[in-house]
């Protein structure tokens, strides 16, 4: 096996069990799958009524005969008679010849046994009475009954189902461009403005599909969910917009269907496409038509007498969204009634504007929450952690000195168990080898005086008085949150500090000592402030620096483009200079040539 057609042959007729394909495909491939030997046992055909009855007979010849037997043992056919037969355009063919009977049809004619299903699990039970009569003894699986998706009702409409009069647009009901291309403006726009609604409302697009009995309403439709929706992502486009006869053996949860006509009932007076258009909708059908037309159609009685329990007016409800907690079956308290096509489009425009305030606002809060929620955890960071918890060391060395300069600027002392400033950052060069060890930090007021003062800069940390009146330590209440403090040894004072030393408290000082400490953090304080000045200062200095620099290199461009143009312009000149000459040149030889011309004429007169 030298290619992949090779190897997938083999898989075809010595490994697979089950293939898949359509009967198209086996009359195209039938002579190669005969030459490779290929072996069946049986065939199941799904959508058996709407295949044309000698297509039907070709899967069934895709294998030599065995000692003059063939080996198939088994046909199953699936489908519903019920539904569209196949599609003939020839008129002659379809009605004299009566080729559009499918095989599976023409066994249930002749009465052979078949079995049908009396159970349906697509609709919701409201939506499944528009189409049961048709059936013999349908009901519907538990999974209809119990599930919550059909137990709640479609957030934005009272019903489930609705049949919706259209009436003549600026005149004009049905229009035909062209023989057999029927179309409706006003319903066209009904169908995409309910869409639009929906979309406001909440209704995922996928979720919706538009569907019409003609081809020429569904390029309509088309155009107009282009010019209203294509360039808006808050509309966007439906799942499918298509005709009903192409879309049988689908569904999808809620459906739009424009009837089209208001002169004739048309097509649709066959029931096996009105089934068809009916059972396409799992939770919501909304069928936009003339209803004094199909109303009227005695073939289409038994659904239309079940659209018509509800009104023929869309009632909305739009202050819900999607999804709601409405139960089916349960009106709103409130609905509005549109009463025609241009009344829904006004009021699409307007509850559009005010679905984008809504969010433009309900946006902005979010950002203002979210920006106060920034700023609090970034001002409030040291408190966060002055409860004894295991809290990373900072790797950004400037956000390091940023925290210890408003730690210093509160009057607390970061004490961890690492000692000094040089001890901190050795131990932290070692925690960004190790993968950034954490280490437990503790924070101890400074400037108390004595353990009852009224500053308390956390509220979870309770000073009691201990045994020496000189000794303060912060006590924190026993919880769930708050792990045990660790004890924290005296540290030497640092002998020498290089840069921003952190100066540690000796718990045993006197009221004097304490006041002097004080001293010193100022100017610490201050020392730290010059030095971030000094600093901006040398940023500012740097970036002037690189703008004059960059200045400087546009002006030498500038200065080799004017010498470049001076040059061509003098380029120019000579060459002006060199054709003034040639000219000149042109002259002289032209005046010589007629002097010569004119000599022997003259001669020849005197002569």
């Amino acid at each position: 096996m030298r290619s992949g057609l090779d190897r997938a042959n083999y898989l075809l007729v010595k490994e697979a069990k089950i293939i898949a394909m359509t009967c198209t495909h086996a009359a195209l491939t039938r002579r190669n799958l005969v030459k490779l030997g290929f072996r069946y046992d049986n065939i199941l055909m799904e959508e058996a009524a709407q295949i044309l009855e000698i297509e039907t007979f070709i899967p069934l010849l895709l294998q030599e005969p065995e000692d003059g037997h063939n080996r198939l043992k088994r046909v199953i056919l699936i489908g519903d008679h019920h539904q569209l037969p196949p599609v003939i355009k020839n008129m002659a063919f379809q009605k004299y010849s009566n080729m559009e009977q499918s095989l599976f049809t023409r066994f249930i004619r002749l009465g052979v046994p078949a079995i049908e299903l009396d159970k349906q699990g697509r609709s919701r039970a409201s939506l499944a009475n528009l189409y049961n009569w048709r059936y013999k003894k349908l009901g519907n699986l538990p999974h209809v009954q119990i599930s919550p998706e059909y137990l709640t009702s479609n957030p934005g409409f009272s019903f489930d189902f609705q049949l919706i009069n259209v009436e003549d647009f600026n005149g004009v009901g049905e229009s035909e461009p062209n023989p057999y291309f029927y179309q409706n403006l006003g319903e066209a726009e009904y169908v995409v403005a309910v869409y639009m609604y929906m979309r406001l409302l909440g209704y995922k697009s996928e979720e919706i599909t538009i569907l019409t009995t003609y081809n020429g309403q569904k390029h309509l439709i088309r155009d107009v969910v282009k010019q209203r929706c294509a360039d808006n992502p808050v509309f966007g486009f439906p799942k499918t917009i298509t005709t009903v006869d192409r879309y049988q053996g689908s569904q999808n949860n809620y459906i739009l269907l424009s009837l089209v006509r208001t002169k004739t009932v048309g097509h649709l007076r066959d029931v096996r496409r009105l089934i068809v258009a009916m059972s396409r909708a799992r939770l919501g059908l909304y069928v936009f038509a003339r209803v004094g037309i199909f109303a009227n159609c005695y073939e289409l009685t038994p659904a239309f007498k079940q659209l018509l329990k509800h009104p023929t007016e869309l009632h909305i409800h739009p202050e819900e969204r999607y999804p709601t907690n409405r139960k089916a079956g349960e009106l709103p308290p409130s609905a509005k009634i549109v009463k025609d096509m241009p009344e829904m489009s006004k009021f699409v425009y307007d509850f559009y504007y005010k679905v984008i305030e809504r969010l433009i606002k309900e946006q902005s809060e979010d950002d203002k929450r979210r920006e106060a929620a920034e700023t609090a955890a970034h001002r409030f960071k040291m408190p966060e952690k002055a409860k004894t918890i295991d809290a990373p060391i900072e790797e950004d060395p400037e956000k390091k000195k940023k925290n210890l300069e408003e730690t210093l600027s509160q009057s607390f002392l970061a004490i961890d168990d690492m000692g000094t400033a040089d001890d901190r950052e050795d131990a932290e060069e070692s925690d960004e080898e190790d993968g950034g060890r954490v280490h437990p930090i503790r924070i101890i007021p400074s400037t108390l005086d004595k353990p009852g003062d009224e500053f308390q800069p956390f509220p979870h940390v309770k000073y009691e008085e201990l045994e020496n009146e000189d000794e303060m330590e912060p006590t924190v209440p026993e919880g769930p949150n708050i792990a045990e403090q660790p004890a924290v040894a005296e540290q030497p004072a640092p002998q020498e500090v290089k840069e921003h030393p952190i100066v540690e408290p000796n718990v045993e000082t006197t009221e004097n000592s304490g006041a002097g400490d004080s001293n010193k953090l100022v100017e610490q304080n201050e020392d730290i402030s010059r030095e971030k000045e000094i600093r901006s200062r040398d940023q500012d200095n740097t970036s002037r620096d690189q703008d004059n620099t960059s200045c400087d290199q546009d002006n030498t461009s500038l200065d080799q483009d004017n010498t470049s143009r001076d040059q061509d312009h003098t380029s120019r000149d000579q060459d002006n200079t060199s054709r003034d000459q040639d000219d000149v040149e042109m002259k002289e030889i032209a005046e010589e040539d007629s002097d010569e011309d004119c000599g022997p004429s003259l001669d020849m007169m005197q002569s």
